[in-house]
């Protein structure tokens, strides 16, 4: 969950965002150190008379200034093709969630279960009991297990829609006509909250996506009390 004036990333809950959060560390350190490289040459430049004249035609600086480009983008690229593949993976989900997006509200539907799906609104601001967040809470939270695999199917029955939980790494856009899925695996019990992240109508900002991720026993016991 975001707090006020948070600069950084939320805390991460799901191996991918991990990743993820490496990730950007890396690449903001090279940028870092290429910023702080070009900044100092430039102070150089200002500050100091060009004695050595030669060395702009060398052809050894050329070389440098060549390859180490090419190698700074390598070690951004590899990092970036794994976990793109690691996001695509679906390995044995342990249960199927299939969600629609809705003018202005999400549906849910358990495929595994017979009868078990539902509609997720988000609650007025003027029925929000204490403590509760305006615009993020939900009637209907999605429960499920935590350290199981999960697939979550998402489209969308009008326009485009976009399925997003911070906290998790996931991002999906629901598309009418399209199936697309998503792999999702919480570490740690807890509530992890999203929105619509395309815009997507005069409501889009009261769309929010609430996961409630508890242990197997009591998702057992939610699921037969819903059935």
């Amino acid at each position: 969950m975001a707090y006020p004036f948070q600069l950084g990333f939320q805390d991460a809950t799901s191996p991918i965002m991990e990743e993820l959060l490496h990730f950007h560390d890396h690449t903001l350190m090279i940028v870092f150190l290429i910023s702080s490289l070009v900044l100092y040459i430039i102070s150089l430049m200002l500050t100091t008379s060009l004695t050595h004249t030669s060395t702009m035609d060398a052809q050894e600086v050329e070389t440098i200034w060549t390859i180490l480009p090419a190698i700074i983008l390598i070690m951004i690229a590899l990092p970036s093709l794994r976990i793109l593949y690691m996001m695509d993976e679906i390995n044995n989900p342990s249960l199927t969630v299939k969600t629609m997006g809705h003018q202005w509200y999400w549906s849910y539907e358990y495929t595994d279960y017979e009868d078990l799906s539902f509609d997720s609104y988000m609650i007025p601001t003027s029925d929000l009991k204490p403590g509760e967040l305006r615009l993020l809470e939900v009637d209907n939270r999605v429960v499920l297990p935590m350290e199981m695999t999960i697939r979550m199917l998402i489209s969308s029955e009008d326009v485009l829609h976009s399925w997003a939980v911070p906290s998790l790494g996931l991002k999906t856009d629901a598309i009418p006509g399209r199936l697309n899925q998503t792999t999702l695996l919480s570490t740690r019990p807890g509530l992890y909250y999203g929105q619509c992240s395309e815009i997507c109508g005069s409501n889009h900002s009261f769309m929010p996506i609430v996961l409630e991720m508890v242990p197997l026993k009591h998702f057992e016991k939610w699921s037969s009390s819903m059935v």
